[in-house]
């Protein structure tokens, strides 16, 4: 692992940006998996600003999103294909033919969850796979549980994920209980994996993370076992690292 300790969240945001950027100047037509939620927020503003700068395409670029709630329609404004629109998908030059978020108002997951896989895999896989973290140390929405689930599945939500999202909806019982999430397999299936964190909040699942012990309780523990992977977390959640003597770059 690479990891990258910046100043605030704007400097965070900055770097993941530049990291996503280069994958796509190496690689137009790169597969980039993409996430939501406030972590890559900013980032996604520096990707469109560049965009509309005029120093970045993503007009090969095909995108597949690791989850969506399921009960919500795309229109929805918590779901997770509104927030792509409204922060990245709108606002380039994406064909979105070629963009992919899982579906959550499908009246057969299973069969929809086969197929997203299928899908993941005819591409050869990602190219780069952004991730998020939760309090709990859940990617995706890969919960912390007694294994690691391969396939793109059905999530049953633990309360710790309920009430870290609950401040997006309008009251906690708005938020949804299940979600379609991308599988361990997939996730790990990507040539390289970029994982950020915001905030004091996320200090312990980042140093699970990184440098615990490897475990489906604390699901990002996993990448310790990926090749080609880069951290890139703000001082607040990068604090015990420095404690634990991971080594970082500033």
């Amino acid at each position: 692992m690479r990891i990258y300790l910046e100043k605030d969240y704007d400097a965070m945001s900055r770097r993941m940006a530049q990291i996503i950027a280069a994958e796509i100047v190496h690689n137009p037509a790169c597969v980039l998996g993409l996430a939501t939620g406030s972590t890559p927020e900013g980032a996604y503003k520096y990707l469109v600003g560049w965009h509309q700068k005029g120093f970045l395409s993503f007009k090969d670029v095909l995108s597949v999103n690791l989850d969506e709630y399921v009960g919500l329609a795309p229109t929805h404004d918590q779901s997770y294909r509104y927030f792509m629109q409204s922060n990245l998908f709108d606002h380039v030059d994406i064909v979105p033919e070629n963009t992919r978020v899982p579906d959550g108002l499908t009246k057969d997951p299973q069969s929809f969850c086969s197929e997203y896989d299928a899908y993941i895999r005819s591409l050869g896989y990602v190219d780069l796979q952004l991730l998020g973290i939760g309090r709990n140390g859940h990617i995706g929405f890969n919960e912390p549980g007694d294994c690691f689930v391969k396939e793109t599945h059905v999530v049953d939500l633990t309360e710790n994920t309920i009430d870290a999202n609950a401040r997006f909806f309008a009251t906690r019982d708005d938020v949804p209980r299940q979600a379609i999430s991308m599988g361990i397999g997939a996730i790990m299936g990507a040539k390289k994996v970029l994982l950020a964190a915001s905030g004091a909040e996320k200090a312990d699942a980042i140093l699970g993370a990184v440098c615990g012990a490897i475990t489906p309780r604390c699901p990002g523990s996993v990448l310790q076992l990926h090749p080609h992977v880069a951290v890139v977390v703000d001082e607040a959640a990068g604090s015990k690292l420095k404690a634990a003597g991971v080594p970082v770059c500033e």
